[in-house]
C-alpha cells in the first residue's frame, strides 16, 4: 500500500498528520512529508481514514 499526494491540490493543512502521524508530517516550511509504513492492518486503516478526511482530496492509496 502506498500513499500518493497530488501536491497541486495539497494545502498542507495537517488533517492527515493528526490522523496518521506515523505516515504524514509537515516540515518547517509546511510541506507535506509522507513515509511509507508497513502494511499492517492498523497502518492501512489510518491511511484510509486520512485519505477519506483530506479536505482537498489530495491523497490516494495505491495497492
Amino acid at each position: 500500500m502506498e500513499v500518493k499526494v497530488d501536491f497541486d491540490r495539497c494545502e498542507a493543512n495537517g488533517v492527515c498528520v493528526g490522523i496518521a502521524p506515523d505516515v504524514f508530517d509537515l516540515d518547517d516550511d509546511d510541506n507535506l512529508l509522507v513515509t511509507q509504513p508497513d502494511d499492517s492492518p492498523e497502518a492501512v486503516a489510518l491511511m484510509e481514514e486520512a485519505v477519506a478526511q483530506c479536505p482537498r482530496a489530495a491523497l490516494r492509496l495505491e495497492r
